[in-house]
């Protein structure tokens, strides 16, 4: 599968992004778009993942930068619903404890 399907949802505490497909080389542009153009204003942007099969670098670089983006506007980024490869790709790099909520109760 190599459709991007991301829908965006606002509410007072947070925006939720839910994404289904795959976040590669050729996906991570429309899901960059898409995080853009949320007013995040300090708010959490929970990053909904559960239809997500597959991730490479690439994507993992956009999470780090919309992490760094939200972190200087005095936001966090959740995410949740990792299937396996895409948590593994996470473990492996040592970035599960960034961006999982495991790793925002332990803060």
């Amino acid at each position: 599968m190599n459709n991007l399907t991301v829908t965006t949802q606002q509410h007072d505490d947070r925006s939720v992004v839910t994404v289904a497909g795959e976040i590669d080389f050729a996906s991570c542009p429309a899901l960059e778009e898409a995080t853009m153009v949320i007013p995040l204003d300090g708010k959490t942007l929970h990053l909904e993942m559960s239809e997500v099969s597959f991730m490479d670098s690439t994507g993992l670089n956009l999470l780090l930068k919309l992490r760094r983006r939200l972190l200087a506007e005095g936001g966090h980024l959740l995410v949740t619903g990792l299937q396996t490869q895409p948590a593994s790709v996470l473990r492996l790099t040592a970035t599960d404890t960034l961006l999982t909520p495991d790793a925002a109760q332990a803060a």
